[in-house]
């Protein structure tokens, strides 16, 4: 027993005096995403491994260095260890298990409050946009605004070059993006995607892929409008998507191939425009009856005559779409005067328990009420963002302004939802009815099953449901709206 323990006692006596002796040394221990892979030597050593044997990243993306992958970290250590991993095995552990870095810029573009098509508020999400240089975001981001404003006012604009408005015209007051955007240089992984051109990186911005677009073959008789319509698109997203093409009369050619591309934006251009315009303003036609003519007989008893107003707006616009329009102020540079129209008889009286009325015939061109005090379209009727905007905005006239019933009719619905907000519904009696839709909190002033007279005041302007500014959607429908009817463009009644 005696003889064991003086064994023992050796045993850790030289164990003892070994590590006295040996030093800890140096070394570098390697952690990808949190998990140990081993120790090496030399820390510049495994970079300077990886870098070399990266020979395809450099060539894709031109550039003189690759780096290790974000989520790797090399710690400094001592130990007595000498189970020292190689450079080579430690690289494919890595090579295995994550991408490898190029340095180049990260762009976070914050996302920003929106309405949808049912009114309700959505928040574009945040996301990232990979460059290898600083310059081609800047560049393409330029490209992207100038698909919404022309190169020239966007000069004058910069320059401070725009002409004074001396009778009417428009000056751009602002010219901003709406989302927050930062830029922060750091080493980006390869498997993201990394924009090394401006043109893929504008493309990308303005239509939210960099896949190429349908295309369409023109055809004998094809209009511009004809072919953004029928193909969803609206002129506007037609001619980004065909800048050759500089407006919605560019003639077009049998056997020419244009691009068909649903356009969406990556961030929110805004401008803000200060604008003086000549508007007309319709005339109104009445109808009246004579029982002493015959049914069929028709004349014009005064002539209608059109008025002019000079109009100071104040106008917003995102992405080329007309969002808001404020009037500043109206000078009447000449009176409407009504236009009269005599009828022989009396027509089918479909309400004469609700206050009189004829409405069984079909009203012709020039017979619709404007159904608002001004005439400022500010979206028309067709396709926008994918969906068809099936009626027409009126703008500028005012909170609370004025809204009239086109044509006589019932009052098929006077209530509210999502999209529409407050709004009344008038049926016609002749398969027609019109829509008028966003009208302010309280401004219905007419009811369901209530009767009205063509011109009669029923609301008001405003931007309830899915409205980004005071105006009035109106449409015209063939049939009842939403189920079995055909919306129509209202201008073609006007």
């Amino acid at each position: 027993m005696k003889k064991i323990l003086q064994i023992i006692l050796i045993l850790l006596s030289t164990t003892a005096f070994a590590t006295l002796n040996n030093k800890p040394r140096d070394v570098y221990r390697v952690y990808l995403k949190g998990e140990s892979l081993g120790l090496i030597e030399s820390k510049k050593e495994l970079e300077d491994y990886i870098d070399k044997k990266q020979k395809e990243i450099k060539q894709k993306y031109k550039v003189k260095k690759v780096y290790a992958p974000t989520e790797l970290s090399i710690v400094k250590e001592k130990t007595y260890n000498t189970n020292i991993n190689s450079i080579k095995e430690i690289y494919s552990k890595i090579n295995d298990k994550s991408p490898f870095t190029i340095s180049g810029y990260v762009v976070k573009i914050d996302g920003t409050k929106n309405k949808t098509n049912e009114g309700k508020e959505k928040i574009t999400p945040s996301q990232k946009i990979y460059v290898l240089k600083k310059n081609v975001f800047k560049n393409a981001s330029k490209k992207t605004v100038l698909s919404f404003i022309s190169e020239k006012e966007y000069k004058d604009y910069e320059d401070k070059t725009q002409k004074e408005i001396e009778d009417t015209g428009k000056i751009i007051e602002n010219i901003y993006i709406q989302n927050k955007i930062t830029i922060k240089k750091q080493n980006i992984p390869v498997n993201e995607e990394i924009f090394q051109n401006e043109t893929d990186l504008s493309k990308y911005l303005l239509f939210g892929t960099t896949e190429p677009h349908d295309k369409y073959t023109i055809v004998e008789g094809d209009t511009i409008a004809d072919v953004s319509f029928k193909n969803k698109l609206s002129t506007e997203e037609f001619l980004i998507a065909n800048p050759e093409l500089t407006d919605e009369n560019s003639l077009l050619s049998p056997g020419q191939i244009v691009s068909l591309g649903n356009i969406k934006p990556q961030f929110n251009v805004v401008e803000e425009d200060h604008v003086v315009i000549k508007e007309e303003k319709n005339f109104t036609t009445k109808t009246e009856y004579d029982d002493t003519k015959e049914i069929g007989y028709k004349e014009v008893t005064q002539e209608g005559q059109k008025g002019e107003n000079k109009v100071t707006q104040k106008i917003q616009k995102i992405n080329g779409e007309t969002t808001n329009i404020v009037t500043v102020s109206t000078e009447v540079i000449k009176e409407t005067k009504d236009e009269i129209i005599t009828k022989g008889g009396k027509e089918i009286n479909y309400a004469s328990n609700q206050g009189g009325g004829y409405g069984s015939a079909v009203p012709t061109r020039g017979e619709w009420g404007w159904p608002a005090t001004c005439s400022t379209i500010s979206s028309p009727f067709g396709w926008r963002w994918g969906a068809l905007h099936d009626g027409t905005d009126i703008a500028g006239c005012g909170y609370g302004s004025n809204i009239f019933a086109a044509q006589s009719g019932t009052v098929e619905v006077s209530g509210s939802k999502e999209v529409n907000g407050q709004y009344i519904l008038i049926n016609h009696h002749n398969g027609y009815y019109t829509m008028y839709a966003h009208l302010c909190v309280g401004c219905r002033y007419v009811s369901s099953g209530q009767y009205v007279e063509k011109g009669q005041v029923i609301g008001g302007m405003g931007m309830t449901g899915a409205a980004t500014g005071v105006h009035l959607h109106f449409a015209i429908w063939k049939g009842y709206p939403y189920r079995g009817g055909t919306a129509l463009n209202a201008m073609q009644f006007y």
